[in-house]
């Protein structure tokens, strides 16, 4: 059993070279939002045990910005706050993937 129900790794990779990189696409920015959206929903709290955290480079750079949440280990790519939000109330609240941000 994983001592968080979902554990969330945004990629905040930021390339020293300035090639493409999930930094350059607004990613601790993106994690900043969503660890906000989670303390502010309460669903960060030991009964549901939610950890949002940076991670380095994932490997997916071509695909980014990308996230991954365990225990699943469920990829997503996303854009905007409302992807992140439609994350959020669908994967972390729910339980179900949300297909279209898959990676």
């Amino acid at each position: 059993m994983s001592f968080y129900h979902k554990h969330v790794f945004f990629c905040t990779n930021q390339r020293a070279d300035g090639s493409d990189c999930c930094a350059k696409y607004g990613a601790q920015q993106a994690r900043d939002y969503m660890k906000n959206k989670v303390a502010e929903l309460g669903i960060s709290n030991f009964r549901n045990n939610i950890r949002i955290n940076s991670a380095g480079c994932l490997g997916r750079c071509e695909e980014g910005p990308v996230m991954v949440v365990y225990p699943e280990g469920i990829w997503y790519g996303y854009r905007s706050e409302k992807d992140l939000q439609e994350i959020i109330i669908e994967h972390l609240q729910q339980g179900r993937v949300v297909e279209r941000l898959k990676v």
